[in-house]
């Protein structure tokens, strides 16, 4: 049996160790396949490290197969599960197991449905949206006017979209969910067990995080990328740009906030907090930013069909379940580097390599072609 998960691990901690520790007692002798993003984080930060550091800590905690999310899908919810839902469904997966506040599969796949098939729904989500409120809380609104019920919580979120994917496309996928107590959000310290932004928070300070984090997935955490620590680059490329229009996530609006506040603004928050408005979402604004910075366009954006399948990682098992999967994927499997695919990763890591706490810059973008998927 195949088991899915997504996740970021930005960082991995107690609480995905547990994640995982709980699908091997529900599902023994499975195989654990990981679809996991790179560089840009769903939230709009960048990843504390690189993807092939997050993937031997995967592959140490119990992870058979790690994949790339690409870039692209790195958007909303819906978009960021419409990529990873469809790797998962082309490398065999039965079940995808994710964590949620509600714990309640079936409210979801319910929700999930009315979005799909209830006439009203869109026309209500459009009212919100015409009367000047973010998406998500249109939605929330929509799905509360129509049936009582109500999500808003990150993870439930996520499994949402998720599920809808699994509808929408018929996958032959089960939606199983892990009770997640922590708050997701939260920046404060909660116990052993806490959110991975209280740990970032902890990091961004210099202060320690050992007893938040599994000591294999502390190792790595020394010299953490903050995307805050690239202000400076991003002020320049909003200030020599004449219509940031051109980047993803970028609308008229949004690109006549970011000009009038930039030179008043001297940290990123500073920026999100000037520019920011109920229409949009801070996540939603941060990815923005986020793609500005690393120059990804909408044309990088706009074809949204899974172009291929990239291997980081795997150990006896995940290598059994690509050998018996490869002959029905219609799409390349990539386990070298390829300019024609991986392009846009490699002038992603290039612009990374800028922040001074890197040394070795060359060796640091050379990573992005040179690295092999690690094996265990």
């Amino acid at each position: 049996m195949n088991i899915g998960i997504i996740c970021e691990y930005n960082p991995f901690h107690f609480g995905h160790l547990y994640h995982l520790n709980k699908i091997k007692e529900m599902y023994p002798d499975s195989n654990i396949i990981l679809v996991m993003s790179g560089w840009i984080t769903e939230r709009g930060d960048l990843s504390l490290i690189d993807k092939f550091k997050k993937t031997d800590i995967a592959l140490n905690y119990g992870v058979n197969l790690v994949v790339e999310l690409p870039f692209k899908f790195i958007q909303s919810a819906d978009y960021f599960a419409k990529g990873a839902v469809e790797i998962l469904n082309k490398l065999g997966c039965n079940i995808i197991v994710f964590g949620s506040e509600s714990n309640n599969v079936d409210d979801l796949i319910n929700l999930a449905n009315i979005q799909l098939k209830n006439k009203d729904y869109n026309k209500i989500v459009k009212k919100y949206i015409d009367d000047g409120i973010n998406y998500p809380t249109a939605m929330a609104q929509a799905l509360k006017d129509i049936c009582g019920k109500t999500i808003s919580t990150p993870n439930d979120l996520l499994g949402l979209s998720y599920i809808k994917e699994i509808l929408k496309n018929k996958y032959d996928i089960m939606p199983v969910t892990i009770k997640r107590d922590s708050n997701f959000n939260s920046k404060t310290i909660e116990g052993k067990i806490t959110s991975a932004s209280s740990i970032r928070e902890l990091l961004k300070k210099n202060k320690s995080v050992k007893k938040y984090v599994p000591k294999y997935s502390y190792k790595y955490l020394k010299d953490c990328i903050f995307i805050e620590d690239y202000f400076d680059y991003l002020k320049y490329k909003i200030i020599s740009c004449d219509n940031l229009t051109i980047y993803q996530g970028v609308d008229e609006k949004i690109n006549n906030r970011i000009k009038k506040f930039i030179n008043v603004s001297n940290s990123l928050d500073e920026l999100l907090e000037n520019i920011k408005t109920k229409s949009y979402t801070y996540n939603r604004l941060k990815r923005t930013l986020t793609y500005i910075l690393l120059s990804i366009k909408k044309e990088d954006c706009k074809n949204l069909n899974l172009e291929y399948i990239r291997i980081l990682g795997f150990d006896k098992k995940g290598k059994d379940v690509l050998n018996k999967v490869k002959k029905d994927i219609d799409i390349p499997i990539l386990t070298n580097y390829e300019d024609k695919y991986l392009n846009k990763d490699l002038n992603i890591n290039t612009i990374i390599s800028l922040n001074k706490k890197i040394k070795d810059k060359m060796n640091f973008i050379e990573k992005e072609y040179k690295e092999k998927p690690i094996i265990k």
